[in-house]
């Protein structure tokens, strides 16, 4: 929060506050959300952000632009500073955030919180690039658990139970004299994940979160996650993904997608994943998380038989659909009717909360 462009925001009200400008929970709710609407980018969008929000008069004009130009021109070089960076020096600024009361605190820190909150349940699809800018910095409040399964190899454990070779090996070498019972449980191995993104035209508005939610999981689950992109092509994206760097990593994946933004041949791409990747290991026994609206232009009885093949070697098959949390939705397009018998569960995939549900069921798969 300290580092963020709310905070940066919020500072700057506190800041008004101190200049005598009427400033409540409400107006800076309204200049934040105005602000991210605008652009952050850009200073002049701040500006008359901040001015049409809290400027209730003429007079309250020249003191905003005074306090407007102190909190974003703090440098001692004087140069302008972009109202999106450097929110280290927000605390540097000339004029302190807040003016001492606390009540203002709590009520700014759960202006901001609510914010945060609605920016969560937004379509990633409707929100302008100042918003996206917003909800990428939360993919990384995501939590991200890898399935398990219990593997044929087992390890000493509590009083699960009794491991009748070590109890015997102890006795033997006790030369048959009665000593106590060891005990064993199967280990738990994580279970390999593999995410399907689709990233063809229809879901250009939400390929690039799904690559960010993917970039988190990789980075959770490093060795048994795979990530391949769906278009008119099968492209394996999981070593760009592994790119630290969330900004960089996407722009390696991108670079790596020679279909971006193309058709959709749902049918023959899961088929050339089945048959180079799938069942030779890759799928057997993992989930299978298939990110897409359903959009098919090849034949869905071709998709239809790929699902088919998918759900016989995977533990789990998970579809998730940018629509599914829509009103109205009903999953009548073609491919999604084709592949929905073989689905284990078709999920909501259009928002950060989406993609949280969708991290818990992968967890308890």
């Amino acid at each position: 929060m300290p580092n963020s462009p709310e905070a940066l925001l919020v500072g700057f009200a506190h800041a008004l506050s101190a200049a005598g400008l009427p400033v409540t929970s409400d107006r800076t709710h309204t200049f934040i959300d105005a602000a991210s609407r605008l652009g952050i980018g850009r200073r002049d969008h701040v500006y008359w952000a901040g001015r049409a929000t809290f400027c209730s008069c003429p007079d309250d004009i020249a003191g905003f632009s005074r306090t407007f130009d102190a909190w974003f021109t703090p440098d001692e070089s004087g140069g302008s500073r972009p109202a999106h960076e450097a929110p280290s020096t927000v605390t540097q600024a000339a004029l302190e955030p807040g003016d001492g009361t606390g009540e203002d605190d709590d009520a700014l820190a759960a202006t901001v919180a609510s914010a945060e909150e609605t920016l969560r349940h937004r379509d990633v699809a409707t929100l302008s690039q100042a918003e996206k800018v917003l909800l990428d910095r939360q993919f990384r409040s995501l939590t991200v658990r890898a399935p398990t399964r219990r593997a044929r190899r087992t390890e000493p454990y509590g009083h699960a139970r009794i491991d009748t070779v070590r109890t015997m090996r102890d006795q033997l070498r006790r030369a048959g004299e009665p000593g106590p019972l060891r005990f064993q449980r199967n280990r738990i191995r994580q279970r390999r994940l593999v995410l399907l993104i689709d990233v063809s035209g229809s879901m250009k508005n939400y390929a690039d979160s799904l690559l960010r939610l993917a970039h988190r999981v990789v980075h959770s689950t490093e060795h048994t996650t795979e990530v391949f992109t769906l278009g008119t092509r099968l492209t394996r994206v999981t070593r760009a993904l592994r790119t630290i760097d969330p900004d960089r990593a996407l722009l390696l994946a991108g670079e790596a997608v020679p279909d971006w933004s193309g058709g959709t041949r749902l049918g023959d791409v899961l088929g050339a994943f089945l048959d180079l990747w799938g069942q030779r290991g890759m799928a057997r026994g993992a989930v299978v998380v298939i990110a897409s609206d359903g959009w098919e232009r090849g034949d869905p009885e071709l998709l239809a038989d790929q699902m088919r093949r998918l759900s016989s070697v995977a533990r789990k098959v998970f579809w998730s659909n940018p629509h599914r949390g829509k009103a109205g939705f009903t999953p009548t397009q073609g491919g999604m009717a084709a592949a929905l018998p073989h689905v284990d569960s078709l999920v909501a995939g259009h928002s950060l909360a989406a993609f949280a549900e969708l991290l818990e069921m992968i967890a308890d798969a």
